[in-house]
């Protein structure tokens, strides 16, 4: 026996989530029209399918093709809705935007699989052209073209209507707008209609149900079958033509990529930003396309130890909201960075710099390129050693300071104040020279220690 929860909510299945949305969105009287012309468009679809059935054309079935896309459109418009009314939750932080992304993204894409499907059929044709029977192919053509332009004209889709204007032209607007401009040039009064980028859903609905009354015109005169499968392979071409981009583009929304249109504006921001009194660096700077016509942004800002956090994120964000909508601005001030001398441990047999007072000696003559220690020709670009003893015979003699007091270092010499002349004699002065321990400084980054041990081992 399990424990029983009494106030526990009990988990909506799928269906039940979808339900519970759907009655969101049905709430909405704007909706009500989208939904009306969701059931039109149902029953528009069987009858075109009946008679593509019945008028065995692969060309008609390709132009149903267009208003099954259309359906698709619809319910984009009915999630952009549901966008509108939902908040950003712990889950979706910036909100449900990119589904209308994915919503496109997805129709266009069943579009072209449709075209390619279309595509392979009309190849199969060709080995074997059916007899086609123009009964009610007219009839269907007309059907299918005015639902699929009133249907496009009657409801405003915000995301469509936002790919089709951003995404790059396709073929099809190419050629129509060369074909404008010789038309304008002739009668300028229909520039205003015929120059203006046109809408390329409406262009594919107008092209696909011309090349259908051709088709109908060619097997009413000559019994030209085979022209029914060219005209399927050109409105599957068009069809193809059309969505590519809008695909690609929606495509790139999806990857999180930055728009090439505001690349140079967003790089006059950043210079900007990074003349800003307190900032020192601008970084991991990334900035993306969260839905249509919606930008995000994050950028991690480096700020003077001093300056004020506030203050800097205030002028960052005043700058880049221009452009960002959402933008996360992380600010972090320098930290300086002290180096220390030695971090390994200093020996028991080293002096310490308390025990010697070291002079530090004078500087050699420009003109001696000899190096103090080794006695070989020292390279100009080298830095000069931290620390050199200079040999006798020298312009500046060393001179070195022992303390007075008597401490018991357990090594073969007494302690106290000598004159120079027995130092020398005892070979303190000169490197590798006599049979005791050389003086050294406390620092562990001075090269090898010079003379020999107290175990009269040569050292390398």
């Amino acid at each position: 026996k399990g424990t029983i929860h009494l106030f526990r909510k009990s988990q909506r299945s799928l269906v039940g989530k979808l339900t519970h949305e759907f009655r969101l969105v049905a709430a909405d009287r704007r909706s009500w029209k989208i939904l009306l012309f969701g059931a039109i468009n149902l029953i528009c679809i069987g009858f075109l399918l009946m008679w593509c059935s019945s008028t065995n054309s692969i060309a008609l079935t390709a132009y149903t093709y267009l208003t099954i896309f259309d359906l698709f459109s619809l319910v984009t418009c009915l999630i952009s809705y549901w966008v509108m009314m939902k908040k950003p939750s712990p889950v979706y932080s910036f909100g449900f935007e990119r589904f209308e992304v994915l919503a496109v993204f997805a129709s266009t894409v069943l579009a072209q699989l449709g075209a390619l499907f279309i595509l392979k059929e009309s190849a199969e044709r060709f080995l074997e052209q059916p007899e086609i029977h123009t009964g009610r192919l007219l009839v269907g053509t007309f059907v299918a073209l005015f639902f699929n332009l009133f249907t496009m004209l009657s409801i405003r889709n915000k995301p469509f209507a936002y790919v089709s204007e951003a995404a790059s032209t396709s073929w099809l607007q190419e050629h129509v707008a060369d074909l404008s401009r010789s038309i304008c040039g002739i009668i300028p009064g229909l520039s205003s209609i015929f120059l203006p980028r046109m809408n390329p859903f409406v262009l594919i609905d107008i092209a696909g149900a011309l090349a259908l009354c051709i088709t109908y015109m060619l097997i009413e005169i000559n019994n030209y079958f085979a022209v029914d499968t060219a005209s399927a392979i050109a409105i599957a071409l068009m069809t193809f033509g059309t969505m590519y981009p809008m695909s690609v583009y929606s495509g790139k929304v999806l990857l999180q990529t930055t728009p090439p249109h505001v690349i140079g504006q967003l790089d006059k921001l950043l210079r900007e930003v990074s003349t800003l009194d307190g900032v020192l660096e601008v970084r991991n700077e990334h900035f993306w396309t969260l839905g249509f016509g919606t930008l995000a942004g994050s950028v991690h800002v480096r700020i003077r130890r001093d300056a004020n956090e506030q203050m800097v994120l205030a002028h960052v964000t005043n700058r880049l909201y221009t452009l960002v909508s959402t933008l996360t601005v992380q600010i972090f001030k320098d930290d300086w960075i002290r180096p220390t001398l030695s971090s390994v441990p200093i020996a028991n047999n080293i002096l310490n710099l308390s025990d010697h007072h070291i002079i530090p000696m004078p500087s050699l003559k420009a003109a001696d390129n000899l190096n103090p220690v080794t006695s070989t020709p020292a390279k100009p670009s080298s830095p000069p050693p931290e620390f050199s003893f200079n040999t006798p015979g020298k312009n500046v003699s060393p001179v070195i300071l022992l303390n007075t007091q008597t401490r018991p270092y357990g090594l073969a010499f007494n302690h106290g104040s000598a004159p120079y002349s027995s130092v020398l004699n005892q070979g303190f002065g000169i490197p590798g020279m006599g049979a005791t321990q050389g003086f050294r400084t406390g620092f562990t980054n001075v090269p090898s220690r010079y003379g020999t041990n107290t175990r009269e081992q040569p050292r390398p």
